[in-house]
């Protein structure tokens, strides 16, 4: 991959984040969970199962690692939607994204989005992704994720700020039927202003690094 990608986006989330102090951000996340606080993805209550289960709540079970404290802010359940451009098939989408714990060293990351007609009505599933993220104690963000298209990728990222983190491809596989054009890339997801979580997937094509995904997520549970 190319490392002289430009660090436009990573700045301008910066200072997006930064847009908003801590006072601000506290009181605004305050009001925000009073109608979120009390959600949380349901549990499979499997009986004897030995493992604390999965929760997107850090006000229910088990507490989260001290490890991750750097990415407490992506725990919860957000939906929302956005934009993609895939080798000129442009379409908007419709995502929910469970970020969760069980109280390891890592995050659970699970994506899911539908393509949405030009009244925002859902026409159908689009695109699947599973993965997990895990950081250093030199605040060195590693992701693993697979796609339902077909792909494995390997990111590797740091903290922007306490509101922002970037990630590039480290490795990028693609399946016999997975597609054709998919290039290495760089994500970069951060905390709005109004605690909205904000995402952006660029790929590099034909040695350029262009938008390919981009949405806007409002916390519905945690």
């Amino acid at each position: 991959m190319d490392n002289s990608l430009d660090n436009d986006s990573a700045n301008t989330s910066a200072n997006t984040t930064a847009s908003l102090n801590g006072s601000e951000a506290v009181n605004l996340a305050a009001e925000q969970s009073k109608s979120t606080a009390h959600r949380n993805i349901p549990s499979p209550d499997f009986e004897g199962f030995p493992l604390e289960d999965d929760t997107a709540n850090l006000r229910q079970g088990p507490s989260l690692h001290d490890g991750l404290l750097a990415l407490l802010p992506l725990v919860g359940v957000w939906s929302g939607s956005g934009q993609v451009n895939d080798n000129g098939d442009e379409y908007a989408f419709g995502q929910q994204l469970v970020i969760s714990h069980d109280g390891e060293n890592y995050l659970r990351f699970d994506s899911r989005t539908w393509r949405l007609d030009e009244d925002g009505n859902s026409t159908g599933a689009d695109q699947r992704e599973i993965g997990f993220w895990r950081i250093s104690l030199k605040d060195e963000i590693e992701v693993t994720l697979t796609n339902s298209r077909g792909l494995v990728e390997i990111m590797y990222g740091e903290p922007v700020n306490e509101r922002a983190w970037q990630l590039e491809s480290a490795s990028t596989i693609v399946t016999a039927t997975g597609p054709a054009a998919h290039g290495p890339g760089k994500r970069l997801y951060g905390l709005l202003p109004n605690n909205n979580l904000g995402w952006v997937d660029e790929r590099l094509v034909n040695g350029e690094l262009i938008p390919y995904m981009s949405a806007e997520l409002k916390r519905v549970a945690g």
